[in-house]
């Protein structure tokens, strides 16, 4: 009797509260973070990078400003991204980083703080959603539901997940490929591989390392992954002039490389998102995979914009795939759209926590 007492307690404060507070949702990614404001829409997008001073452990930037210090800062200063395949790998800097984040798009009465749904990897453990809770919650939330971020951007591109029938959706990010078979609302089958879009750019580090003795940081082989990347073989092909350090003399050195290399340097991360794809096809039940073959795969995730990508999953996978129309966002306007849902469609989607009350 209580504990519906203070179900009801609570739910009316979080109603009345809810009326003088912009409602967040938070896409909380390994490589960038995107925020939705209820009523607003899609307002912040910047890099998950924290710049800090290595001796008082300071915030001195966040999000573009710290992106563009990594690789370029002093001794005394460390340029991180504190999350890490989809998790947090620094608690206090994540903090730092959501609360920031938080003041910058939240204007209205500091005394109201906002409610939020924060999409997270389904494959992650309870151990590391609390923590994702904790942060969130230290950092100024007045509640944190949580969604898994296939059922989110599934919502995002418009997938009618409520109806009885099988959809598909494969979310490729910064550190997780995200994969799941959705039908009522909810997940059927789901698998989340930490293989995404940093891998992609740690084979191609390692590739031109190997290739040419070359040694380039992460922001240069992100470059190179968007300017000349690929999955499949293009009409035509692509080429770039690389700028980086000579392993053996250990001067600056440049090399002029091809979009076929790189389709090749990228040939063990794509290999395993595709067949992350057939395991899932795999072990969904035969009446959701016959609609598949209608309705196909719908792909999202800022790393699904990689040349081709749709079309080696279609091959290897014998469906029809889509590009979601803005994959970057999908996952970020989930969440948003969760946020008008009434209470009883949202307890139906979000992740099961227990109140903290």
């Amino acid at each position: 009797m209580m504990q519906k007492l203070r179900k009801m307690i609570k739910k009316s404060i979080d109603y009345i509260l809810g009326l003088f507070s912009n409602d967040i949702g938070i896409d909380l990614g390994t490589a960038t973070t995107l925020v939705y404001v209820k009523g607003e829409g899609v307002v912040l997008c910047e890099p998950s990078v924290v710049a800090i001073q290595k001796d008082t452990s300071q915030v001195l930037a966040v999000g573009e400003e710290a992106k563009r210090m990594l690789g370029r800062t002093p001794g005394n200063i460390i340029a991180i991204r504190p999350m890490k395949n989809g998790a947090i790998s620094n608690f206090e800097v994540t903090e730092a980083m959501l609360r920031y984040f938080i003041k910058k798009v939240h204007r209205r009465k500091v005394l109201v703080r906002p409610a939020m749904v924060i999409a997270i990897p389904s494959g992650i453990t309870e151990v590391e959603k609390r923590a994702v809770r904790d942060s969130a919650e230290r950092a100024g939330a007045r509640s944190v539901e949580l969604i898994e971020e296939p059922k989110a951007a599934a919502i995002g591109v418009g997938l009618p997940i409520e109806e009885p029938g099988g959809n598909m959706i494969i979310d490729i990010g910064g550190g997780t490929t995200e994969l799941a078979v959705i039908s009522l609302g909810g997940i059927v089958y789901s698998s989340s591989i930490r293989v995404a879009g940093d891998e992609m750019d740690l084979a191609i580090i390692e590739y031109l390392r190997k290739t040419y003795n070359l040694l380039i940081g992460e922001r240069t082989a992100e470059e190179i992954k968007i300017r000349i990347g690929s999955a499949y073989p293009l009409e035509e092909e692509l080429s770039m002039d690389v700028r980086g350090r000579d392993l053996i003399a250990g001067l600056p050195k440049t090399v002029t490389i091809t979009s076929v290399e790189i389709r090749e340097a990228l040939q063990v991360p794509i290999r395993m998102i595709a067949d992350a794809a057939k395991n899932t096809l795999e072990h969904t039940p035969p009446e959701l995979a016959a609609d598949l073959i209608d309705r196909g795969i719908v792909m999202a995730g800022g790393s699904s914009l990689l040349r081709g990508i749709d079309k080696l999953i279609a091959e290897e996978t014998g469906l029809p795939v889509h590009i979601a129309d803005d994959p970057l966002t999908a996952v970020v306007l989930g969440t948003g759209l969760t946020l008008t849902m009434p209470l009883r469609f949202r307890r139906q989607i979000v992740v099961p926590t227990k109140l903290d009350f």
